[in-house]
């Protein structure tokens, strides 16, 4: 492989497009541009957002004020007067003697509703002219005061934000958990030292007492050796000088 058989890969590099360079080179005469109009002549800077003269979209749509609350609740509303009316009508139960029950699902059955999975609100438009149960997520001032008035209980839906306790089961309150202490370290075990028995402290008390009889004896018997020694000599010296004597 020498330097010069080195290539590009095949499609990573292509020629640059000459135009205007003859009818037989494929782009002269226009050039690509086209016949007459705006962008064949020399110096054509259109912007993007041009529409031609015609008014532009950023100025066609109105302009949005405002802003949308993100905490905003959509709700479906009815009025205590239209509730009234459709009892006199029939369409909601009503025996003259009970409370007249009303919720989301009798609302959308008497048509007063379309939608059950929204919130339900009740407003203050009309009178009330039967005693009702009404129950509602949220109620207007003048709702709640004219179901009131008509002897009717307005009954707002609550959410618990706590589970609650089983029916029948009392429950006792519970005493705040104390935080748990940390294991203390234990500490390590005395290893017990052994006790000498007796007999083995006196055999400790008298060894060194044989030991000194042991040496004592020893140096008697090495005293009796040298004097034993020494008579002999004295023996071997008077027979030598007895023989003497003698020749």
């Amino acid at each position: 492989m020498k330097t010069h058989d080195l290539r590009p890969a095949a499609g990573s590099v292509t020629k640059k497009t000459r135009v205007g360079r003859g009818i037989a080179a494929g782009k002269g005469k226009t050039a690509g541009r086209g016949t007459k109009g705006q962008r064949s002549r020399a110096g054509a800077s259109i912007p993007a957002w041009f529409e031609g003269g015609q008014t532009p979209l950023h100025i066609r749509i109105p302009k949005l004020r405002g802003f949308r609350n993100i905490n905003d609740v959509e709700y479906e509303v009815v009025n205590v007067g239209a509730i009234s009316a459709a009892i006199e009508a029939g369409k909601l139960e009503s025996d003259g003697k009970a409370p007249v029950t009303v919720n989301a699902d009798t609302l959308k059955r008497a048509g007063l509703v379309r939608r059950d999975r929204l919130p339900l609100k009740v407003l203050g438009a009309g009178d009330v002219s039967a005693k009702l149960f009404v129950l509602a997520d949220a109620f207007t001032k003048s709702a709640r005061e004219k179901i009131e008035a008509a002897g009717g209980t307005a009954q707002v839906i609550e959410i618990p934000s706590e589970p609650l306790a089983a029916l029948g089961v009392e429950t006792t309150e519970a005493a705040p958990a104390t935080p748990a202490r940390a294991p203390k370290a234990e500490k390590p075990a005395k290893v017990a030292e052994p006790v000498a028995d007796e007999a083995t402290t006196a055999e400790a008390d008298g060894a060194p007492a044989a030991d000194e009889a042991t040496t004592a004896e020893a140096d008697g018997a090495t005293a009796d050796a040298e004097s034993e020694a020494a008579a002999e000599a004295d023996a071997s010296a008077d027979e030598a000088d007895a023989t003497a004597d003698n020749g």
